[in-house]
């Protein structure tokens, strides 16, 4: 028999069936409309991952206090991390461009009959480079701000936006702590971190703010929560990690593990990396299994159609088609069955994926391999669960399918 009028009978017979032909494809249909949908989710929450650690600035190491086993162990974290460190790192290690070191806490800053909670991180003049920060309006906290510990205060977009309303910020008094500040700077927007925003902050001359909003924590010096290093070019980012750790580990005549941590950009992002990429298998794989419970639905209803149609097979036979037109025939019918429902699948996961991009910040796209994937796996499945009905259909004798009639 023809390959194309084989293609034509399996089409006619299956729309002759049209509601038991779409129930039949419903397995696949979400089969692989998930598989579509999740690896674009998954990929498009890895992008997202990735654009926010660059808006921490270019080729940025951090440093924090304690390392992962000790805060696996406790919450409370050494004071051993100071901003003598910081210093010697912008002093002694050759491969670092800039360093920013930050001390901050979550504190209420007051302007006139608002009181809000906010974080107010104490810093030096080389916080905008480091880390990537412009300037809207005023100026940032200078040297000469952190040497006299002076009272200013720079803002972020959404924090004077909430205190201030349509008020120019610049030269507004407001309190932190009791301690009247002056703003000098407005930052423009920078976005939210994980989560963070990080235009709901204030920033403080460090010296201030170890002085007079947190007070001296540390007996080794002012304590600072972590210090921001920029190396001088990203080929220069892991000679500028081990000679911070080796710097620091003489500083803090260590001997055992190390009390800080080194941590590059590129490290965290893996991180986060991994953990999508877990999750995002996972995901597939529980889609997947919805594929083989549709292939195991189009085998069951292949059979079905087997013995409903056994008349149809003892008359093809006796007027002369041969077993292979047969399993031809059904097997053709499994496959259209498959791959329709793949093609809708598709269809269906694409405009998941389309519409998660634009209702949530994950930058989001179909991913042809996905799809490529998903269809490739729904002919095989067709192809796969569709012999056993194909082959007992085949194997039909045609006097006895006839007589059965």
């Amino acid at each position: 028999m023809d390959f194309v009028e084989s293609i034509k009978m399996a089409t006619t017979t299956l729309t002759a069936n049209r509601l038991r032909s779409v129930l039949t494809m419903l397995g696949m249909i979400i089969g692989n409309a998930s598989v579509v949908a999740m690896i674009g989710i998954g990929e498009g929450a890895q992008r997202f991952a990735s654009a926010q650690f660059e808006s921490l600035g270019p080729n940025v190491l951090f440093i924090t206090a304690g390392n992962d086993r000790a805060r696996n162990r406790t919450n409370v974290l050494p004071k051993t991390l100071v901003l003598q460190d910081a210093e010697a790192i912008a002093s002694q290690v050759p491969t670092v461009a800039h360093v920013a070191p930050q001390l901050q806490n979550q504190v209420p800053v007051v302007y006139r009959n608002q009181n809000k909670p906010t974080l107010v991180i104490g810093t030096t003049e080389l916080f905008p480079i480091v880390r990537d920060y412009d300037v809207a309006q005023g100026r940032f906290i200078t040297a000469q701000d952190v040497q006299r510990g002076n009272s200013v205060a720079v803002v972020g977009s959404d924090l004077a936006t909430n205190l201030f309303g349509t008020t120019n910020p610049i030269g507004q008094q407001l309190r932190i702590k009791n301690i009247t500040f002056r703003v000098v700077g407005l930052l423009k927007p920078k976005g939210a971190f994980l989560g963070n925003n990080q235009d709901d902050v204030i920033f403080v001359p460090i010296s201030t703010m170890a002085d007079r909003i947190i007070g001296r924590t540390s007996p080794f010096g002012t304590e600072v929560t972590f210090i921001s290093v920029s190396a001088q070019d990203e080929s220069k980012m892991a000679a500028a990690k081990t000679q911070i750790t080796n710097l620091l580990r003489l500083r803090h005549k260590i001997v055992a593990e190390d009390d800080f941590t080194v941590r590059s950009q590129d490290e965290a992002l893996n991180i986060i990396g991994a953990v999508t990429g877990a999750l995002t298998i996972m995901l597939v794989a529980i889609a997947g299994i919805s594929l083989i419970v549709g292939g195991i639905g189009i085998m069951n209803i292949m059979l079905v159609s087997v013995t409903e149609r056994t008349q149809e097979i003892g008359l093809r036979k006796a007027i002369g088609a041969t077993q292979s037109d047969i399993l031809v025939q059904f097997l053709i019918e499994s496959i259209i069955l498959s791959a329709a429902g793949g093609i809708l699948g598709i269809v269906i996961g694409a405009g998941t994926v389309f519409l998660v991009g634009a209702l949530t910040p994950l930058q989001t796209s179909v991913s042809v391999p996905a799809i490529a994937l998903a269809f490739s796996v729904s002919g095989g499945i067709g192809v796969f669960f569709g012999v056993v009905p194909a082959q007992r259909a085949s194997r039909l004798d045609p006097i006895v399918a006839l007589r059965s009639a």
